[in-house]
């Protein structure tokens, strides 16, 4: 679906870029179903996606009383030839899109030379509190070399998860 359901929050270099995996100097991703992958370049690139829990089947009531936990995950990966940057951030939002709880990871930094290999990070939201009715999903990273181009962190499978 391309960028279709992300806003750019950040465009820096060249910007955001869809390539086939493994892409130059990269890995297969650990599931079949996965052929396609975000790159970021050499200035930060964000893009971040507001999921509207009501609008995906989960009411109020649920949401306020039950809580389910709601899991988040990405899959980030470097080039094998080049260092990036990787950041994942994720906020809870009440109706008037006030923060009520967020998730933020510290910045990974994948050093030039590394193996190229996938990674998975998740976070689990749990007795959040009610009000929750969106989900702000943002990511982005940078090259750590600051080559014109592509050669930036990867991101692919991003997902978010409502518990039944």
């Amino acid at each position: 679906e391309d960028l279709e359901h992300w806003g750019e929050v950040e465009n820096g270099g060249d910007g955001w870029k869809i390539e086939e995996l493994p892409g130059d100097f990269g890995k297969e991703f650990p599931s079949e179903e996965v052929h396609k992958y975000f790159v970021t370049s050499y200035e930060w690139c964000r893009k971040a996606q507001v999921i509207d829990l009501r609008a995906e089947g989960y009411w109020e009531e649920l949401m306020d009383t039950t809580q389910p936990k709601i899991m988040v995950r990405d899959w980030y990966a470097g080039r094998s030839d080049a260092g990036c940057l990787y950041e994942l951030c994720v906020k809870l939002l009440s109706e008037n899109e006030d923060v009520l709880a967020e998730y933020k990871s510290e910045t990974v930094t994948i050093p030039q030379d590394n193996d190229a290999s996938w990674t998975e990070i998740s976070h689990t939201f749990s007795d959040y509190g009610p009000g929750v009715r969106f989900v702000r999903f943002e990511h982005g990273g940078q090259d750590t070399l600051f080559w014109k181009g592509w050669y930036g962190v990867r991101i692919t499978n991003s997902s978010v998860t409502v518990e039944p």
